[in-house]
């Protein structure tokens, strides 16, 4: 009698519908809920993203195609886009390497002051960049206390940019770093592997997705960085003026249409680099999946 009482108690409550299953009403709260949530934030990205970027798509077509396409193609826009992307190719191929560097310090090494050093690689995402340029000026500027001046050269814009985009390799590359199977490298290096074979077929392929992803935060950040170049730099026309520099003369020059045409690069640029690694490392990262 006992035990059929207990039955009875353990047994799932029918739901209405001759069986046991989630109460009434479960499905459509939660997928209610789901579709409220997902409302919210289609219209939180829309406010804070998608209109904005709309708006700016709309100034720069105010002169037609062929004022954007004078906007885009003139002798001062180009330079500016060929100083910009190429200070912020090396930058993040530098950033990959050393980035990678410190992220592998941080997380397989220790040493006196560690936690310290984890938290300086934050300082550039905390520090307004203006207060970057200044850094940058005071240490290589004309009075520079190590003697080496390096204001108004491609090398200064470098090292500010240097200075700001280092955290988007490092802060990518770590969490898959903690998380990796440290068995698999001892039993590589069991069977006779080296520690560069190791690295390169065991460590790289698992870490190459949030590699690549770092890289191209720190371009994307690198293309549009002003505060940090603005003082360094110098802004010389086809020698060291960024294209966040040209845009910020052509709104001075009250030409705000095409300051929104040279912006529209920009973001067309930086968005196809982010999705274009985005998509390298997605199917590096299934291919690993599929090895494992």
């Amino acid at each position: 009698m006992t035990a059929a009482l207990d039955d009875e108690a353990t047994r799932p409550k029918s739901t209405g519908s001759g069986g046991a299953g989630p109460p009434r009403g479960f499905f459509r709260s939660r997928y209610g809920s789901t579709r409220l949530r997902v409302g919210v934030a289609t219209t939180w990205l829309s406010v804070i993203v998608l209109l904005p970027l709309a708006a700016i798509v709309w100034q720069s077509a105010g002169g037609g195609w062929a004022a954007f396409w004078q906007a885009i193609t003139s002798n001062g826009a180009l330079e500016s886009f060929r100083v910009t992307l190429t200070v912020s190719l090396a930058v993040a191929v530098v950033n990959l390497f050393f980035g990678l560097i410190v992220a592998w310090v941080l997380t397989r090494d220790d040493f006196p002051g560690k936690r310290y050093v984890d938290a300086i690689i934050d300082l550039p995402f905390a520090l307004p960049t203006i207060v970057a340029s200044l850094v940058m000026l005071a240490l290589y500027g004309p009075n520079s206390p190590v003697g080496i001046s390096l204001q108004q050269t491609i090398w200064g814009i470098g090292i500010a940019l240097a200075f700001v985009t280092l955290p988007f390799v490092v802060r990518s590359v770590q969490p898959v770093l903690l998380e990796l199977d440290r068995e698999v490298e001892e039993a590589a290096a069991s069977l006779g592997a080296d520690n560069f074979t190791i690295f390169r077929l065991v460590i790289l392929p698992a870490l190459l997705p949030s590699l690549l992803s770092g890289a191209g935060l720190a371009f994307s950040r690198a293309i549009g960085e002003y505060g940090s170049v603005v003082l360094i730099g110098g802004a010389v026309p086809g020698e060291t003026e960024v294209s966040s520099q040209y845009i910020r003369q052509l709104i001075e020059f009250d030409d705000r249409t095409g300051a929104a045409a040279v912006s529209i690069v920009l973001l067309v640029i930086s968005f196809v680099v982010l999705f274009i690694l985005r998509t390298i490392g997605s199917r590096a990262a299934k291919r690993e999946e599929l090895a494992a």
